[in-house]
């Protein structure tokens, strides 16, 4: 199978689908692996690396594109490569189609199967391709919200810790899952007060062993949403719910609560966000105000920190990419339920339930009865 690895055009985005190791892997399974010029380079890789690895070095992307039976990528395609989605194309990559109706329509249209690592999921529920790029965002999301809480860029003017004498700073995180876990662990390892908001009683009480410091856990409601969001210095909302778009749990009018100058760092912006006056922003503009809060809505924050994204995420990517460069789709997606889960378009059709919600598309649940 011919793999594509073209440069991510998204703002500010330096993170690249496959490491030089990774190509090596792939062009011992027999594959031919085609890396854009310059992919590799905003996360370390010059394109050396790669043609030591065996892979070859294509200068234009358009050829990526054009030659790849397979394209792997970290972020979904922008509007400058809807043009390149075609029939017979396989795309391996972060879709997020619920919040991208424009991206869903084109994949169809284009007839174009695609693989999304986000909902890619095992047996038990766990999001495997998700999981890296989670842990890496909650733990800059406690970052950044420290970043602009400082009186230069905005903020209250708070150390997040404080000070002997001093109260630290009060972190109110919205949802308990692996954004949410990793950012209190950083949370509260700098000292902050920290508030974790779930519906799950089991998953507060694992959080409540787990972590020390400074921490409260509370059940979801809208009053005790409201409560913690009006003292909040660094509102966190991290709220997934698989393949769909996330609620908005913290409305408008409780936003108008918090402290001027107070931060909000929305990590599932990607999917619309669970914040109500959150939206897509890039690296280049990442902040805007409502109300006098700064809000910072990034969609693809661990591009920040690519060695580390890059790494993190191949190394749970690659074992499924070669799965479907070795047995083909439909033998990867017949032998794999996690990668049959993962599908969310097939020649023309949408695959998953969520997404076809979204933007009351037909749905059809079974590959089986599409490939029949």
């Amino acid at each position: 199978m011919f793999v594509g690895v073209p440069a991510e055009v998204k703002d500010n985005e330096y993170r690249v689908s496959v490491t030089p190791g990774g190509a090596e892997m792939l062009t011992q399974h027999r594959h031919r692996v085609l890396v854009q010029a310059g992919a590799g380079e905003g996360s370390g890789f010059p394109d050396d690396e790669y043609q030591e690895c065996g892979a070859a070095i294509v200068p234009d992307g358009a050829d990526v594109w054009g030659e790849a039976d397979m394209i792997v990528k970290v972020k979904e395609p922008v509007p400058s490569e809807y043009d390149f989605l075609r029939e017979g194309l396989l795309l391996f990559t972060y879709l997020h189609l619920a919040a991208e109706e424009e991206l869903t329509r084109r994949l169809l249209d284009a007839g174009t199967t695609s693989v999304a690592y986000e909902t890619v999921a095992l047996d038990n529920g766990h999001l495997p391709l998700l999981t890296p790029m989670s842990e890496v965002a909650g733990r800059m999301a406690i970052q950044v919200g420290a970043h602009y809480l400082e009186k230069m860029n905005g903020g209250r003017g708070k150390l997040l810790g404080g000070v002997p004498g001093v109260r630290a700073a009060d972190v109110v995180i919205i949802g308990g899952g692996t954004v949410g876990t990793n950012a209190a662990q950083v949370a509260l390892g700098l000292g902050a007060h920290t508030i974790i908001i779930d519906r799950n009683l089991d998953r507060l009480r694992y959080l409540s062993e787990m972590l020390h410091g400074h921490l409260t856990t509370l059940s979801s409601n809208p009053r005790n949403i409201a409560v913690a969001v009006q003292r909040a210095d660094v509102l966190v909302g991290a709220v997934l719910i698989t393949g769909a778009r996330a609620p908005h749990l913290v409305t408008r009018e409780m936003v108008g609560t918090m402290h001027a100058g107070s931060v909000i760092v929305d990590v599932a912006i990607d999917q619309g966000g669970c914040i109500e006056t959150s939206r897509p922003t890039t690296h280049s503009e990442p902040t805007f105000l409502v109300d006098g809060v700064v809000h910072y809505g990034v969609t693809n924050m661990p591009g920040a920190v690519p060695r580390t994204s890059t790494y993190a995420l191949s190394n749970t990517t690659l074992p499924y990419a070669l799965q479907l460069a070795d047995e083909g789709f439909l033998g990867a997606v017949t032998r794999n339920r996690a990668l049959a889960r993962g599908v969310n378009t097939y020649q023309g059709h949408v695959t998953h339930e969520a997404v076809a919600e979204s933007f009351n598309l037909p749905y059809h649940h079974s590959l089986e009865e599409l490939t029949a």
